[in-house]
């Protein structure tokens, strides 16, 4: 089984050397989930186990890990070359729609040119002056906007105001017009967790419930809320331990949250989990605008060619292209709709979406402004969590055992601090 990459990301941005706290606070993980994690790792990447005099654990690897690791898993060399792969598909796939707008309005086009062309030709000039030259007017108009010098001047000025807040081009907007640039929270509950194991290494691996609130959503009911049930799953992922105080106070501290191998700089934590709000698109107004104008565009000519084509013999008539084009008329009519159904309806589902997530945000802010200036019981609470905040950093010096060095030479090498050991715990009558 191939090691977990959300691990092999966390090793690598601590710096090789871990203890599990720091992989669950980096990656969001559970406790139980980080140190299997860890030692699958540490197995099969050549990794080593270093112990400190206190019992606990730091994990060191090597810089190539990875480089170790693909070369003995064939699924990671696979996993790798997919990744490379599914880009370039992906990118393919966004750009599609807006060629299939492209070609649609080009199809469309050219089959109504053919059409008129075609339908103007057998009448004289006299009946194409009276009875036909409403409809003749019209439709210089209408390909006017097809003609690439319209689309050229325009679309080239809103290219050079674009690309200063856009780096999208012209068929990546289409896509993003269509549907959007994905979940801006798609990682909310890792960001979630990361945040919370950050807040309790803040307080040094103590803190109380009404601390965590901010970084929750639904609390429950007001029973709940007092008993504080919610902390029940942060206790699980994180291996917590509740204490009461004398006056019936409930604080919680979690010992492997204690434990660092480095005293590198704190890593920020927001005083609360923020929602991102969905945008409708990361295309600029400019881009929205082209892509809603050929869409129209592209549906208008539709229902045009919907009406020249109800005479069924017109297509047998002049066959070729325009037959082709009647062949598939009801999958150009229906991209047409689609092109811009689907934008509207996500933009109203994107408007009731947000509305919620601005309620949620606005609770856990309310939660988190309580911390600004708390009352006489929650200060207490504070006061006595603190009694069980600490903070162990695991260095060199602390070691008594390494899988790095044969365990004699170890022994040799420690030997003085053995003796003092021993030394102190005579002398302390032990």
């Amino acid at each position: 089984m191939a090691p977990n990459p959300t691990i092999m990301h966390a090793v690598e941005q601590l710096g090789y050397r871990v203890t599990i706290g720091d992989v669950a606070t980096q990656a969001g993980l559970n406790i139980a989930e980080a140190g299997q994690g860890l030692l699958a790792l540490a197995a099969d990447a050549g990794g080593h186990l270093q112990v400190a005099e206190t019992g606990d654990i730091v994990y060191l690897f090597p810089p190539n890990f990875r480089a170790i690791l693909r070369n003995k898993y064939f699924q990671l060399r696979l996993q790798e070359w997919w990744q490379k792969v599914w880009g370039i598909l992906f990118y393919l796939i966004r750009i599609s729609f807006g060629i299939f707008l492209v070609l649609s309005i080009a199809l469309i086009t050219i089959s109504i040119v053919i059409i008129i062309t075609a339908a103007s030709s057998d009448r004289d000039n006299d009946n194409r002056g009276s009875s036909r030259g409403g409809g003749f007017f019209f439709f210089p108009d209408l390909f006017w906007y097809f003609s690439p010098n319209y689309y050229n001047t325009s679309y080239q000025q809103r290219r050079q105001t674009s690309r200063q807040g856009s780096e999208m081009n012209f068929f990546e907007a289409v896509f993003s017009f269509l549907f959007g640039d994905g979940n801006p929270n798609a990682k909310l509950e890792e960001r979630r967790w990361q945040e919370i194991a950050t807040l309790i290494r803040h307080q040094r691996g103590a803190v109380v419930a009404e601390q965590i609130a901010p970084y929750l959503d639904d609390l429950g009911p007001g029973y709940k809320q007092e008993y504080e049930d919610y902390m029940l799953p942060v206790l699980i992922k994180f291996n917590g331990q509740p204490k009461v105080s004398s006056e019936g106070q409930i604080v919680y501290y979690f010992p492997e949250l204690q434990v660092k191998a480095s005293n590198k700089g704190r890593q920020s934590v927001p005083v609360y989990l923020e929602e991102l709000p969905w945008r409708f698109s990361r295309a600029d107004s400019g881009q929205i605008m082209l892509s809603a104008g050929l869409g129209m565009l592209n549906f208008v000519g539709a229902l045009v060619l919907g009406n020249l084509l109800r005479d069924g013999t017109v297509a047998a008539q002049l066959g070729g292209l325009v037959a082709f084009v009647q062949g598939i008329y009801w999958l150009l009519l229906a991209y047409g709709i689609g092109f811009l159904g689907v934008p509207l309806v996500r933009y109203f589902w994107i408007q009731w979406r947000n509305q919620k997530i601005v309620a949620r945000n606005r609770d856990r802010l309310s939660r988190a402004k309580l911390l600004t200036n708390p009352d006489a019981n929650l200060q207490q609470k504070i006061d006595y969590a603190q009694q069980f905040a600490t903070e162990n950093i695991i260095e060199n010096k602390d070691l008594v055992y390494s899988t790095e060095n044969d365990l004699l030479d170890q022994e040799i090498k420690n030997s003085a601090q053995i003796e003092a050991e021993w030394q102190k715990r005579l002398q302390s009558g032990e």
